[in-house]
């Protein structure tokens, strides 16, 4: 396998366009991804997630602007970038007439290992992924939570620095959901750098060290979770009072302290106080206190990802079991054959 760049971010990308026809599927993004990390990119069907992932992956011509994997550029360099990368892409690759444990042999021997060795690294994968019973079983008696396990394990058979998982967990039961994340965790551990697309916005807030939103193909903001949820909103102190008598009191002192009056619900004996900063819950609990008002039950509430997004776009993700075909915005983007698999990449 070719080596990284030593310095080199895990993927860089600057002003990087795809058309098809008049549609710009992706418009200019700019895009570092760090080594080590779990990078999210967050966006709703045909947003162009899937058309960018691709186009990384050096599966479909870049239009405009430059990509780099570990430094080696994606357009002069596409058969350096393909070893330094595994691809799992939103439909299962593998072969549907072959075993578990067949098709780890092929991908294993696509990508030039021996027999021997093929063999071994496909056991220890169906082993690693938890499909050691099921290895001698047709994939088409395979769960859905099977199926994706596989098709990441087949992405692994090299053992890649970088790995594009492209909607990897959907469609999936919530305990399998939980499995995957779990193995992406672990691959981070083990020095992956993964580049995750998804449309599930508890999976991004829970599984990406940063995450970049696109919209229209174009990207409209990156961040942290915190950071995203900061710039479109503030949080929230939210006191539960064990004596609803104590609402006005406690709600002229909130305003006093902070300059703006919160909003009580008396029927459950709430109070919700906005922030400036997270910080300035601390003089409100102290001052409550010493007026001596009895409180059950404290939280402070950040915004979203969901406010987040809605804030961003104007609109949600457009549903967690839709795909990311960018030809279901215009119907004139990439063909099947575009959308990134492991079979095209091992090749």
């Amino acid at each position: 396998m070719n080596t990284p760049h030593p310095s080199a971010p895990a993927v860089r990308a600057e002003g990087l366009v795809k058309t098809f026809g008049e549609h710009r599927a992706v418009d200019g993004v700019d895009l570092e991804v760090h080594r080590g990390e779990v990078f999210g990119v967050l966006g709703p069907n045909g947003a162009g997630k899937t058309t960018m992932l691709s186009m990384l992956a050096t599966l479909i011509p870049i239009d405009g602007g430059d990509a780099q994997v570990f430094g080696h550029d994606v357009r002069r360099e596409p058969h350096l970038v393909r070893q330094l990368l595994g691809v799992t892409g939103q439909f299962a690759s593998v072969d549907e007439n072959l075993t578990a444990t067949e098709n780890l042999w092929l991908f294993a021997r696509l990508q030039g290992l021996g027999r021997a060795e093929a063999r071994s690294r496909g056991a220890h994968l169906l082993e690693q992924f938890d499909l050691t019973e099921a290895a001698s079983k047709p994939i088409s008696a395979f769960s859905g939570g099977m199926r994706r396990r596989l098709d990441l394990a087949a992405s692994l058979i090299t053992r890649p620095p970088l790995i594009f998982l492209d909607e990897p967990t959907t469609g999936l039961d919530p305990r399998t959901r939980g499995q995957m994340w779990t193995t992406i965790r672990e691959l981070v551990l083990e020095g992956s750098t993964v580049l995750l697309t998804t449309q599930y916005l508890d999976e991004a807030d829970q599984l990406a060290d940063r995450i970049a939103v696109i919209d229209h193909g174009l990207k409209v903001a990156e961040g942290t979770a915190d950071e995203l949820k900061s710039s479109v909103g503030r949080s929230t102190l939210q006191l539960q009072l064990a004596d609803a008598a104590d609402l006005p009191a406690a709600a002229e002192l909130a305003e006093q302290l902070l300059g703006e009056a919160p909003v009580l619900s008396p029927e459950s004996r709430r109070v919700n106080i906005p922030l400036q900063r997270t910080d300035q819950s601390i003089d409100v609990l102290v001052a409550l206190r010493d007026r001596g008002v009895s409180i059950e039950s404290v939280t402070v509430q950040k915004p979203s990802l969901d406010e987040v997004f809605l804030a961003l776009t104007g609109h949600d993700t457009g549903g967690p079991d839709s795909t990311d075909d960018p030809g279901d915005a215009t119907g004139t983007d990439a063909s099947p054959s575009d959308q990134p698999t492991q079979m095209e990449v091992s090749r």
